[in-house]
């Protein structure tokens, strides 16, 4: 089941083929804080902003969600070779 990124019930985000890979724009986009909890925990631990959740849910009908992450690693390979 792919994953998208939603604000209450609002889908936010394209779909993506593995929560990992929602995590991994979201993060890029800021929407990733990282939270320090009163668990005996070393290290913070990543968390969406804004009430952000990353649930699972059915691609829009002319969406490929693994055709997303390709586009989306593509469009980062592109602003990492511009910025370098």
């Amino acid at each position: 089941m792919p994953y998208a990124l939603f604000s209450n019930d609002d889908k936010l985000s394209k779909t993506y083929p593995t929560e990992a890979d929602v995590w991994k724009h979201a993060r890029k986009s800021g929407l990733v804080v990282d939270v320090i909890t009163d668990e005996d925990v070393p290290a913070p631990r990543p968390v969406l902003d804004n009430d952000y959740e990353i649930k699972p849910c059915p691609p829009d009908p002319q969406e490929d969600p693994a055709k997303n992450q390709a586009e989306a690693e593509r469009d980062a390979e592109q602003e990492f070779s511009v910025s370098s």
